[in-house]
């Protein structure tokens, strides 16, 4: 379904994308953030729950909404450890893991997806040229079946096409996983990979269309 230079560009993008991440969350934490070679994926949206342990698992869900040349989502899953793990990484204190996350938890979880979140963003937008905004993140915390409907009780549809890049962090944060999703519009999908191998083209291809 996808060609090989779709796929490459897509890693590509991953690459970029968790170097923005580190060296942002570096800065933010003053200390040295490093990120393993995200893996990327491609699944039909309804395989989204089944790819983060099924419906029912608990997960921290931040969602934001891409806006621009492109319409469409992206949904940040974190499993439950791992978001315990992250708070008390990004507030420097022990936390009881019985308990709910506290407001200021929350805020620390938020901002960790926003920055995620545009990291990954401003790769994709500095690969092909388009021109992306991204909303203001919403957090959730409940199983990933519920954190998944979340986006469709909102606009009533969703892509039937997610973009997955697993992103691990192996110092600073280390042994902790994120999901990243990213869900074009179905409308906007032919748009992005057009825009992803068009603009691969060019940059190996700079000033030429010989043999193309």
């Amino acid at each position: 379904m996808y060609t090989d230079l779709e796929i490459d560009a897509l890693k590509e993008i991953g690459n970029i994308g968790a170097g923005n991440a580190a060296t942002a969350l570096s800065m933010l934490l003053s200390k040295k953030i490093t990120i393993k070679v995200p893996q990327i994926r491609v699944i039909p949206f309804d395989d989204v729950s089944k790819s983060v342990g099924g419906p029912e698992k608990l997960v921290v869900g931040i969602f934001m909404r891409i806006n621009g040349d492109i319409d469409g989502n992206i949904l940040i899953i974190i499993p439950e450890q791992d978001a315990y793990g992250i708070t008390e990484t990004l507030l420097n204190a022990k936390r009881d893991r019985d308990w709910n996350f506290s407001d200021m938890e929350k805020s620390a979880l938020t901002e960790l997806g926003n920055i995620v979140g545009s990291s990954y963003i401003v790769a994709l937008s500095e690969l092909t040229n388009l021109s992306l905004k991204i909303s203001v993140p919403s957090l959730a915390f409940d199983m990933a079946g519920a954190i998944i409907s979340f986006p469709l009780s909102l606009y009533g549809y969703m892509g039937d096409t997610a973009f997955l890049i697993d992103t691990e962090f192996t110092e600073g944060l280390a042994g902790i996983k994120l999901h990243y999703f990213l869900i074009p519009d179905d409308k906007s999908l032919k748009l992005l990979l057009k825009a992803i191998g068009v603009s691969t083209i060019e940059r190996d291809n700079p000033g030429g269309n010989g043999g193309i």
